[in-house]
């Protein structure tokens, strides 16, 4: 492969793109881009300034481009917002010239790679997410219990990884105990996060508002607990103290001011009850008790999770009262780390795509 050149000039292995577009991406990609630069290639990062990805972004201290925004629930409007924000990230992207392509379902970053022939690596860990639909990337990679039977694309072009998304980056994780006295939680409480369903994705069912709001109506009659609401945007954080005032002003729900690291507060929190998938794992991942009020088609991992009683499904209003078990949780034991093979696994194949000069040179987006 032709070496492309370091900002400093020095000569690098070569040049990855990687864009996030939702906050999720940032703990995921920070380790995979650290050991992607530690074996000598060069990352270029764009980031869409929506459900705190900037603010991540900065916590992690990455070096980034930003480059659009959400385009709100309307689906002319998101089609629109799409087309605009590829536009927008063709000139420094051009201006980049990177060898390969990687996101986790960005599709402005694969209508862009396609455009330009850059090849390109589409990562999903749920398998009826539609991160295409005529544009295919040259690769997709997903968790290895993701069944090749549940990915239309060519099984020659399937990446696999072990363990789950999650996996990659919870092996780095440190809890820091200074987190409740930012908070200010006195520690006596039974400590709750709730992260609220994304009622703007295209694959949102509005069942899960209904469970999100059984939950926290539930939630406000038991005494001794807090919770700590994760809106994932203004509006959601607007809409809840709209829906609960008297919750909020008593204190018994609590919207953290600024971004705080998902992974310390799950640790130091007690139960996780979410309506998005990454937390839900996170959790898992952790060891620490969560309950799933995502009503959408459930993935493969979510199954695994489940049936390994990892993960526990919320699938009606009666399930909020009878399957979700208040009570503190051993913080005694050291987080459930892991291993990194989930993370070497990923920068091997990426690695092995970026050494094959006939692949990543010449090989075209079909």
């Amino acid at each position: 492969m032709v070496k492309t050149e370091k900002h400093g000039g020095a000569p690098t292995q070569g040049k990855i793109w990687i864009d996030l577009d939702n906050s999720p991406h940032v703990p995921f990609f920070a380790p995979i881009i650290e050991e992607l630069e530690r074996r000598g290639y060069s990352v270029v990062l764009t980031v869409r300034d929506c459900f705190q990805v900037r603010d991540l972004a900065n916590l992690f201290h990455l070096t980034y481009k930003r480059v659009g925004h959400h385009s709100g629930k309307n689906k002319i409007l998101k089609l629109a917002g799409l087309f605009f924000r590829a536009l927008r990230m063709a000139p420094p992207i051009l201006g980049e010239k990177p060898d390969l392509a990687l996101s986790h379902g960005s599709r402005a970053q694969l209508l862009l790679s396609a455009a330009l022939g850059i090849p390109s690596i589409t990562m999903f860990d749920y398998e009826f997410s539609k991160v295409w639909a005529i544009i295919h990337p040259t690769w997709v990679m997903v968790p290895d219990v993701i069944p090749h039977t549940a990915i239309k694309f060519d099984k020659h072009r399937i990446l696999k990884y072990p363990g789950i998304k999650e996996d990659v980056y919870v092996p780095r994780f440190k809890p820091d105990p200074g987190i409740k006295t930012r908070l200010g939680l006195n520690g006596e409480e039974l400590l709750i996060t709730i992260r609220p369903p994304a009622n703007e994705a295209h694959y949102h069912n509005p069942q899960s508002d209904e469970l999100y709001h059984e939950v926290v109506s539930f939630m406000s009659n038991q005494p001794k607990i807090k919770l700590i609401l994760l809106p994932r945007n203004q509006k959601q954080a607007h809409s809840a103290r709209k829906a609960w005032p008297t919750l909020f002003s008593t204190g018994k729900i609590f919207i953290p001011d600024e971004v705080v690291d998902g992974l310390n507060l799950i640790w130091h929190s007690d139960l996780v009850i979410s309506g998005g998938g990454t937390m839900n794992r996170e959790a898992a991942a952790l060891g620490v008790p969560v309950y799933s009020i995502f009503r959408g088609k459930i993935g493969s991992v979510d199954e695994y999770l489940a049936k390994d009683h990892r993960l526990v499904l919320i699938e009606s209003v009666q399930d909020v009262q009878t399957k979700i078990i208040l009570a503190p949780r051993d913080r005694t034991a050291k987080p459930n780390n892991g291993s990194s093979a989930a993370l070497q696994s990923i920068v091997d194949q990426i690695v092995a795509i970026m050494e094959s000069k006939c692949q990543v040179s010449h090989h075209k987006v079909q």
